[in-house]
């Protein structure tokens, strides 16, 4: 059977409307999901993490960033929301032992993994890493905001073994940008830093 259009002329067969309708069933269903979803009803996962030598077990979403969850719900707001795509290394943390910027990381990925931020760069005693007194040391710091970010990656820096000339260290540090440009302080803390942290 066909239908003929009185505006265009055009004869329209009944299989022609079952596409549409189906676009405009699913697109319904999506819209109830995104809408249950944004009510806070999804299935939230168990994760259980080192954090700076701390055992932690949360139930979360599984959108949630590692950035969100360490900010958000263990309150170690050290790493920082810069950009919030991964261009400017204000949220660098460490895990595994490896640098890793935290708002592209899925919390859920860390489970059973270890995670440092700068929180726990420090000793226990309360004692600065070299890094950190190596960036107060060469007022390697303007607004601080990126700092946390810059001292991790720099830690990784050296313990990777990037820190060999002023030439390396600035491509390896190149990920994470300070808006104040103290990028000479920066790379001369480093420099200062490295051999420090080889000796400990």
């Amino acid at each position: 059977m066909t239908t003929r259009n009185m505006n265009t002329g055009f004869e329209i067969g009944r299989g022609a409307l079952v596409g549409p309708i189906a676009a405009i069933e699913a697109t319904t269903l999506d819209e109830s999901a995104a809408t249950r979803a944004a009510g806070g009803e999804t299935e939230r996962i168990d994760v259980t993490l080192a954090v700076n030598g701390q055992m932690r077990s949360l139930t979360i979403d599984p959108r949630t960033s590692l950035l969100d969850l360490l900010r958000e719900h263990l309150a170690l707001t050290g790493a920082k929301k810069g950009c919030d795509h991964g261009q400017c290394g204000a949220c660098t943390v460490h895990l595994d032992g490896r640098r890793v910027l935290s708002c592209l990381s899925l919390a859920v990925q860390t489970d059973e993994h270890a995670v440092t931020t700068i929180e726990g760069l420090s000793g226990s005693d309360g004692e600065l890493h070299p890094m950190q007194q190596a960036f107060i040391d060469h007022d390697a710091l303007q607004c601080g905001y990126c700092t946390p970010g810059q001292i991790m990656a720099a830690v990784a820096c050296v313990e990777e073994g990037h820190a060999s000339s002023a030439e390396q260290i600035r491509e390896y540090m190149s990920g994470n940008i300070c808006r104040c440009g103290a990028y000479v302080g920066i790379v001369a803390a480093i420099q200062d830093a490295a051999p420090k942290m080889r000796r400990t």
